[in-house]
């Protein structure tokens, strides 16, 4: 029992729910295959900006807003170094990534990517696992606009294409970050190890 008591301030502290527009949302424990992708885009935006000023975060608390907008992104990347503090971001991430399940697709793709463009999030990142793919939309005038869409392709899939089908797929190929002229990601290495 006394080991049980050492974890409760832990617990307390935590927050397993997002507010988004003053609406809470209770959230689930990511599968396997969530949490993989999650460490393969933390990973390589780690690595590219290594010595540079912008900064990669997994599942850090974000405050849009003090009270009306408290989010838990997969993946940030935040070039302002004034809004992160030692417990989390006050203020609005340059990038913001979100890894789709069936519990939260609806909210991401509807809720979250309102609300992020209502913030200014720059860049954001709709990841799906399943489909292997991923949707990016970048801020233009204050408004997100669709960029692109870029697929995983498995060898098979590869083989099995015309010429005129692997053109558009290597167009897919690789995620260009708008953050920065060369930061760019191979869309097989967000996907390495998911089957």
């Amino acid at each position: 029992m006394a080991g049980a008591l050492a974890y409760e301030p832990i617990i307390e502290e935590r927050q397993d729910y997002e507010i988004i527009g003053g609406r809470e949302y209770m959230m689930s424990r990511p599968s396997m295959d969530h949490i993989r992708v999650e460490g393969n885009i933390h990973s390589r935006f780690k690595n590219y900006l290594r010595g540079k000023r912008c900064q990669a975060f997994l599942e850090p608390d974000v405050f849009l807003s003090e009270d009306d907008d408290h989010v838990i992104p997969d993946v940030v990347i935040v070039c302002n170094p004034d809004i992160i503090t030692k417990k989390r971001i006050e203020g609005t991430p340059d990038l913001v990534v979100e890894i789709l399940s069936r519990s939260t697709e609806k909210k991401d793709r509807i809720d979250k990517l309102f609300t992020y463009e209502k913030y200014g999030v720059k860049e954001y990142w709709l990841v799906d696992p399943i489909r292997k793919s991923v949707m990016v939309y970048v801020l233009r005038d204050g408004k997100f606009e669709f960029d692109n869409i870029y697929y995983f392709y498995t060898a098979k899939e590869w083989a099995d294409m015309d010429e005129k089908e692997r053109a558009e797929a290597e167009s897919q190929k690789m995620i260009k970050v708008s953050l920065y002229d060369d930061f760019i990601i191979d869309v097989a290495d967000v996907f390495e190890d998911i089957d």
